[in-house]
């Protein structure tokens, strides 16, 4: 096998953005789509050429042409329809957050190990150029112990009860869609935090429209992470370490700069080019894996996964708000 041939499940926006991105990946291509609808299924495969177009979920998973499935779809959906991909011995590529309860993103683990199929969340933040090159300079102490982190993630969005984002029965609320990132940056950092206190306001609709968190950890760092949808933020990621900082341009979660700081001031620019979206990315690290034979990827394991997702639920412990409720 030289190429992956992708079927996606979904036809939204990130599925959209996922296609275009796809044909800057080589040996990648969409060959199939899957929707709720034949209607939407074909007008999605029209749009991006596609060759097959399925009007339901379990069509797409049991083409044949079909080696890795990308799961699209809404929060709550991510759990079944990445399970159904895998029960039909495809690959799987699902969408933040991983799942909505961490036993549902435990479940998958186990279900993909088991048939030694490949499985990552599409936190593709890990996989852009800033990104990894932040990872490298960790790894090599540049920033000696690290003491804080910092992020934020805030995009304003009108107060629709009807729309996705406040959406109780769709896994709305400002943490799953925007908190995600922070909290998925500082685990990249510092691991699964030991102590998490949490503010949450509400939406009109129970979702919560802005969370701001605190993590501990055992070493005696913090990560001061917050969220909401009620005003565009700055969107910044900062990383404090005892000899040198990284700061991180807004968006930090999509193709940015950063600088890195010394203690006595002086600052060294890192700038990159971006292809595209930066969706790219993250299919490339499948492809890589999937045709080297690897069923995880080192960078975004499926055990950090699992780990964002309960501490994501122990965010919403913590404030006193519940937990949307799973599907599937």
């Amino acid at each position: 096998m030289t190429t992956l041939r992708w079927g996606i499940i979904g036809t939204g926006s990130i599925a959209r953005t996922f296609a275009r991105d796809l044909a800057l990946v080589a040996g990648g291509d969409v060959v199939a789509v899957g929707s709720r609808t034949p209607v939407g299924a074909a007008a999605f495969a029209r749009e991006f050429d596609v060759d097959h177009a399925h009007g339901s979920y379990d069509d797409l998973v049991a083409d044949p042409d079909v080696d890795v499935v990308y799961v699209a779809t809404p929060h709550p959906l991510h759990y079944d329809n990445a399970r159904l991909a895998l029960a039909a011995g495809k690959h799987v590529l699902v969408e933040k957050p991983f799942t909505m309860t961490a036993a549902q993103a435990r479940d998958l683990v186990d279900v993909a190990r088991s048939s030694n199929l490949f499985l990552m969340e599409a936190m593709w933040t890990r996989f852009l150029p800033h990104v990894e090159a932040i990872r490298t300079i960790l790894a090599r102490g540049e920033l000696g112990e690290i003491v804080a982190v910092e992020a934020d993630h805030g995009q304003w969005f009108e107060a629709d009860p009807t729309s996705r984002l406040f959406a109780p029965e769709l896994g709305g609320g400002a943490l799953l869609d925007l908190g995600v990132y922070p909290v998925s940056f500082a685990s990249m950092v510092l691991g699964a935090p030991s102590r998490v206190s949490a503010l949450v306001t509400a939406a009109s609709t129970g979702v919560d429209a802005q969370t701001s968190m605190l993590f501990a950890y055992d070493g005696g760092a913090h990560a001061v992470l917050s969220c909401t949808a009620r005003a565009r933020s700055a969107t910044r990621a900062s990383i404090v370490g005892t000899d040198a900082r990284i700061d991180v341009e807004g968006d930090f979660y999509a193709p940015s700069s950063f600088d890195v700081v010394t203690r006595d001031g002086t600052r060294t620019r890192h700038d990159f080019v971006t292809l595209g979206r930066g969706l790219h990315y993250e299919a490339a690290e499948v492809t890589r894996c999937v045709l080297e034979g690897r069923r995880e990827s080192s960078a975004m394991t499926l055990d950090e996964s699992v780990a964002i997702v309960a501490t994501l639920e122990w965010v919403l412990a913590a404030s006193g708000r519940p937990a949307p409720a799973p599907r599937g």
